[in-house]
């Protein structure tokens, strides 16, 4: 199969190729989007973006079980999407990073496009 753009093409296969992270931080990325694509892991993403929340507050606002929404919030911790702290007897958790934040924005933009 012949390609019409062979020489630009190439080029940036082999910086596509340079550029590409080693397989083990390829498998962490994979992990991290995996963690955050589950619905009701998400709807949690989605309400810390308001400020850190306890895990009974998160309940309130994206709905559930405690015991299921603290089990969500373990896996997404477990991956450094979200952050936790201790307040008094209370757990209170928030988005790990800008970063988070940025992925959030920017996914909730793109579906808008969409629905236009």
């Amino acid at each position: 199969m012949e390609c019409n753009h062979e020489e630009e093409h190439e080029l940036k296969a082999r910086l596509a190729k340079e550029l590409l992270p080693d397989d083990d931080k390829i498998a962490a990325i994979a992990a991290q989007f995996k963690a955050i694509c589950e619905p009701s892991r998400l709807k949690i993403l989605l309400a810390l973006r308001q400020g850190e929340l306890c895990v009974f507050h998160i309940v309130e606002a994206v709905g559930g079980t405690q015991s299921a929404v603290s089990h969500q919030l373990r896996i997404l911790r477990d991956n450094r999407i979200i952050r936790a702290r201790r307040d008094g007897q209370n757990i209170v958790y928030s988005l790990a990073d800008a970063h988070i934040v940025a992925f959030l924005e920017m996914a909730l933009a793109h579906s808008m496009e969409e629905d236009a």
